[in-house]
């Protein structure tokens, strides 16, 4: 496709963002109901110069044209990973995050900052056992030493159209939430609860971690995000679990005490800003302190459904003081029957990947 087709589209779809529909679902409705962009390449192409965009948006001169924007955008992209450091420091700081973060981060490296400028990259979580022969089949796959079940993509295929992806061998996941399942670390056999399971890439991992034994409950507040899980489920061919609403409150989904509580909790996520860089711009200090205190109450809804010696994983994707370190040491302060264990901050500098935080607790017996 000519470069001026994909900035006029991109520019067609900044418009309906600029109606207050967030980026990737104005994407993904557009080059749906689009019927002219069909090849992988042209939509890459498209979804490229939009994220970009938002990457670089505080670089950009608001009364230039869409068009013109966007290629200025790619333009800088390209300067940027050529040579990251011809972007200055103080530009990253100024330019790249909203300015409340400063706030609510003890620091906020320049290492972070340019990974967030980078485009990130793609993950995939083959089922135990099986990452080198899927790895050999898909080609193009860099294994990673945090975990030897994963390994990123720098192929151009079409992975959803592949018979492996179709067959159920492998799901798409950022590694820092495969790092979530293995820090559960759940045994065959075990009965665990993810609470805030959304479309389920977390639940299918506990259960593959599982040998798809035991039982898994999985529970959102959201009908849509259950029938998706279920969908996925069955490709993945994971069956040791049972789709439940919930919708954060007391009322629990069963009355089952659980081995392990995976609290994967709603989250302003920060720690995506390098997938997700409209997001930059649309989340505020006020959501985060909002945030907060709804992940406070889901934890202390969900910690009396532990066994005695269960354990509790807290995770969300964000790196703000408030929502990470803040929510942990109220919990640990609050509930003495719990005894504190690991705490990870892990930088998405570090791993190619979302930031993420998780802490960990088990029920005393």
């Amino acid at each position: 496709m000519a470069h001026s087709a994909i900035l006029n589209h991109a520019a067609r779809i900044l418009k309906l963002v600029q109606t207050g529909m967030p980026a990737d679902q104005a994407l993904r409705d557009s080059l749906t109901q689009s019927r002219h962009f069909t090849a992988p390449t042209e939509r890459r192409g498209i979804s490229r110069a939009v994220f970009t965009y938002f990457r670089w948006w505080r670089w950009l001169a608001p009364k230039d044209s869409l068009q013109k924007q966007l290629a200025e955008a790619l333009d800088l992209q390209a300067r940027f990973d050529k040579n990251p450091a011809s972007i200055k420091p103080e530009a990253l700081a100024a330019r790249a995050v909203p300015d409340w973060l400063k706030a609510e981060m003890d620091s906020v490296p320049v290492d972070m900052l340019r990974q967030w400028q980078r485009e990130p990259a793609l993950w995939i979580r083959a089922k135990q056992g099986s990452a080198e022969s899927v790895a050999k089949r898909l080609g193009n796959c860099v294994p990673t030493p945090h975990s030897p079940d994963a390994f990123q993509y720098t192929g151009i295929k079409d992975l959803y159209r592949t018979p492996e992806f179709q067959g159920g061998e492998f799901e798409i996941q950022d590694l820092a939430s495969q790092l979530v399942g293995l820090a559960c670390a759940p045994k065959a056999g075990e009965t665990w609860w993810d609470a805030c399971a959304g479309e389920g890439g977390k639940t299918m991992h506990l259960s593959d971690l599982m040998q798809n034994k035991g039982l898994i409950w999985a529970s959102d507040r959201s009908e849509r995000r259950l029938s998706k899980l279920k969908e996925r489920a069955a490709r993945a061919k994971a069956f040791n679990f049972r789709a439940a609403p919930w919708d954060g409150g007391a009322a629990l989904p069963t009355q089952t005490k659980f081995d392990g509580v995976l609290l994967d909790a709603p989250c302003s996520g920060v720690g995506t800003w390098q997938r997700n860089p409209h997001a930059r711009w649309t989340t505020t200090h006020k959501d985060v302190a909002e945030l907060a205190a709804v992940q406070t109450r889901l934890l202390n809804h969900a910690a009396g459904a532990l066994k005695p010696g269960g354990r509790l994983v807290y995770a969300v994707c964000t790196l703000t003081r408030a929502e990470t370190t803040a929510v942990a040491a109220a919990f640990t302060a609050a509930y003495p029957e719990f005894e504190a264990g690991s705490v990870q901050t892990l930088w998405p500098q570090d791993l190619n990947a979302n930031g993420m935080f998780i802490a960990t607790w088990r029920r005393k017996k």
